[in-house]
């Protein structure tokens, strides 16, 4: 679809040629028009399928008509705030955000975009906050403190844009979002971008948007057609650093960005390619945000070639001339797959997606195949061939189809066990002594499954067991036997055996132990706890004199 039909301004329409585009993306052919025509939506489209454009331009368009309805002076001194909000969770994917709206805003005159970053000064931000602003991009928890501290201002706001919901909520990010839209106007348009609206993210949604219009160009399960998937096994980590040489050394390698796991194996990696020659540098959270935009300026201006980084850069990294995207180190969510692989591939180039997993990773590999319903090819590299037998990973199952499984079998020839799932109608019905479930559904009765009950009853098997009934066998009542002692034991009745109660036996001191004043032993020349001794907690006297207080010295 052409942009001259999605019903934009001139001087947008203009920047967006002037970008080097000309038709517009599904996402963005169903959402800009929608959009203008100020319906909440809530959209879900794959990385890299233009999604920012997507809301920026419709918000462009809303700035332009604000102007034009609006003729009054504004108050000198007075905080306005910005008609468009838009949220992200990261803050590369924010200063992407502001870099698309500085690009297709560049022809709008006086065009006022903010950005209020965490890890960015104060007095900057809060200068913009104070002045004139259209276009405000943050991230929850910086704006948040801005809120509270009365220097951000949203009661003006007319559109507010949730870019990659999903990701702020994971991120915790939940009471942040509802309390900053409870400070905006509840007439306000909401925008809401995410990969799916499953679970608190389509809680969050019904509790933010009005009657919105449902957008789905692109699923996780979708299969990426200009981006080719593969898997390389390595027998142990030295095994792996050996893989990611050669892969970075191939000549059809632009730029390559180096997923890890944690932020200590990304500053890792990154001293030991640059000691082997790359041009590298690594992107975490950890780092200061000058120096993550100058590493991000150094990949757009090709200056590196390298680039490892942990998940933070999964998801705000747009550099076309990134052509390999390598998982050295496995993600923690299935989901962070999907958004790492879209790094390359972007714009409709051609982009390599490659794995390298140890035998610990085929759980984790296991799941980014099931979440995503799709195999991720093996292959190997010619003299780098793993020695050890590659894992086995059975292919994910295509969605929808486990009523469709091939049978496992029954149990003791059994017809309706293991040839159908056991679905919540299969229960047994108690009542009434029926079957199992209906009887359409495999499961025969008792009587037709060849079993037969014996006609002539219960009855003992008898002579050819040799079960003989109890009187026959020798056994004798008790009452019949009697009680009778074991005469060998030597057995005698209490009143035999010498006891004596202890009042007819005395008690008579050992010799060997004096005997105090008390009637008690005194042991080891201890002070006595006999008859003299004085109440707990009070004053008493031994070997070395009065003491005060009860246990202890």
């Amino acid at each position: 679809m052409s942009f001259d039909t999605l019903g934009l301004s001139e001087v947008v329409l203009k920047a967006v040629k002037d970008s080097g585009y000309e038709n517009a993306t599904d996402v963005q052919g169903l959402a800009i028009p929608a959009a203008i025509a100020n319906k909440d939506l809530m959209v879900s489209a794959r990385t890299g399928s233009g999604k920012t454009a997507a809301f920026i331009l419709p918000a462009l368009e809303k700035i332009l008509a604000a102007r034009g309805a609006d003729n009054t002076r504004r108050e000198k001194g007075k905080i306005y705030g910005p008609k468009i909000l838009v949220l992200a969770p990261t803050r590369e994917l924010a200063m992407q955000v502001a870099k698309a709206a500085q690009t297709y805003g560049r022809f709008i005159p006086g065009l006022k975009v903010a950005t209020v970053l965490g890890g960015m000064p104060y007095p900057l931000q809060i200068r913009q906050l104070m002045g004139p602003l259209d276009i405000l991009i943050a991230t929850p928890g910086r704006l948040i403190d801005h809120i509270n501290s009365g220097k951000c201002v949203l009661s003006n706001v007319e559109m507010l844009v949730l870019d990659e919901a999903d990701r702020m909520l994971d991120m915790g990010f939940i009471d942040d979002i509802t309390m900053i839209a409870n400070n905006t106007p509840a007439e306000r348009q909401t925008v809401m971008f995410s990969a799916t609206f499953a679970g608190h993210v389509g809680r969050l949604a019904q509790n933010l948007l009005k009657e919105p219009q449902r957008i789905e160009v692109a699923s996780h399960t979708d299969t990426h057609e200009n981006i080719e998937q593969r898997l390389h096994w390595a027998d142990n980590p030295h095994h792996k650093d050996q893989l990611l040489e050669a892969i970075l050394a191939t000549p059809e390698l632009e730029q390559a960005v180096v997923f890890t796991s944690t932020q200590r194996d990304a500053d890792w990696l990154a001293e030991r390619l640059a000691e082997i020659g790359h041009s590298v540098a690594p992107l975490h959270g950890a780092m200061p945000q000058g120096k993550r935009n100058r590493v991000l300026m150094g990949l757009r201006r090709g200056d590196l070639k390298v680039l490892v980084a942990t998940d933070v850069a999964a998801r705000g990294i747009d550099v076309p001339t990134i052509t390999h995207v390598i998982n050295y180190g496995l993600p923690m969510k299935a989901e962070d797959y999907v958004h790492r692989i879209g790094r390359t591939g972007r714009a409709g180039r051609q982009g390599l997606a490659i794995t390298l997993g140890l035998r610990d990773d085929v759980s984790m590999i296991r799941r980014i195949q099931q979440f995503t319903t799709q195999t991720i090819p093996v292959q190997q590299i010619a003299g780098l061939e793993p020695k050890t037998q590659e894992p086995r990973i059975f292919p994910p199952r295509p969605a929808g189809s486990f009523d469709d499984r091939a049978p496992r079998g029954n149990f003791g020839g059994r017809p309706g066990f293991g040839n159908k799932p056991f679905r919540r109608d299969d229960r047994p019905q108690h009542g009434g002594g029926k079957p199992f479930g209906q009887q359409d559904r495999g499961f025969a009765p008792r009587e037709d499954r060849g079993f037969q009950p014996r006609p002539e009853g219960f009855q003992p098997r008898g002579d050819e067991r040799g079960f003989a009934p109890r009187e026959d066998r020798g056994f004798q009542p008790r009452d019949d036997r009697g009680f009778a002692p074991r005469p060998d034991r030597g057995f005698q009745p209490r009143e035999e055996r010498s006891f004596a109660p202890r009042d007819d036996r005395g008690f008579a001191p050992r010799g060997d132990r004096p005997f105090n004043a008390g009637g008690k032993p005194a042991f080891g020349g201890k002070p006595s706890f006999g008859g003299d001794r004085p109440a707990f907690g009070g004053e008493r006297r031994g070997p070395a004199g009065p003491r005060k207080g009860g246990f202890g010295r």
